[in-house]
């Protein structure tokens, strides 16, 4: 399969091995990645509909005199509000992330590039011994998502926390597993 042209290419270029060659890459599309964030916005409209109401009626729904100690109340409801606002953006943040982020697959290992939150990048590879818990998720379209690693982490409760690491909202999506397959074969 050819490799794909894109902006981002340069950084996959950056990190291969003298002895490693690139077979596929491809960046996400990001109207896919954002569609995932609709379960987070349909929370977030009640969500900040009840932060602002509730903000609202503690200042008596007027604006609040800030020369009083007592009409500061309204303002603990400005993190509920700002919480909302990002719930209700999701998708936006999403779709950005998507922009900047670059899949990789070579003869040696999976490279995931990806922005950090607050600058930097953050480039992830995958060696074929890590490639254990491979699984396609695909659409009609043959577009979808190869997931190529679970992540698992304890949390505080005593359960597990699960991320996915893997290729989301690409083309083909059964032909790149086909890909992922043969090089985990190399273990």
């Amino acid at each position: 399969m050819p490799v794909e042209a894109g902006g981002l290419q340069y950084l996959i270029q950056d990190e291969l091995n003298a002895s490693e060659r690139l077979l596929w890459s491809a960046q996400p599309r990001p109207s896919r990645l954002a569609r995932k964030s609709l379960p987070l916005v349909l929370f977030g409209i009640p969500w900040t509909a009840f932060a602002l109401f509730w903000t609202a009626g503690a200042s008596g729904f007027k604006m609040p005199d800030f020369h009083h100690v007592e009409n500061l109340f309204p303002l603990f409801g400005l993190p509920f509000i700002l919480i909302g606002l990002g719930l209700l953006t999701s998708p936006f943040w999403i779709m950005r992330k998507a922009k900047s982020t670059v899949y990789g697959l070579t003869t040696e290992r999976i490279i995931i590039i990806s922005p950090k939150l607050f600058g930097g990048i953050n480039i992830r590879s995958l060696p074929p011994d890590q490639l254990t818990d491979i699984n396609r998720v695909q659409l009609a379209d043959g577009s979808g998502d190869v997931i190529l690693h679970r992540d698992i982490t304890p949390n505080s409760k005593g359960g597990n926390n699960v991320s996915e690491v893997g290729f989301f909202g690409i083309q083909n999506a059964k032909e790149v597993e086909q890909l992922v397959l043969a090089l985990a074969a190399k273990k």
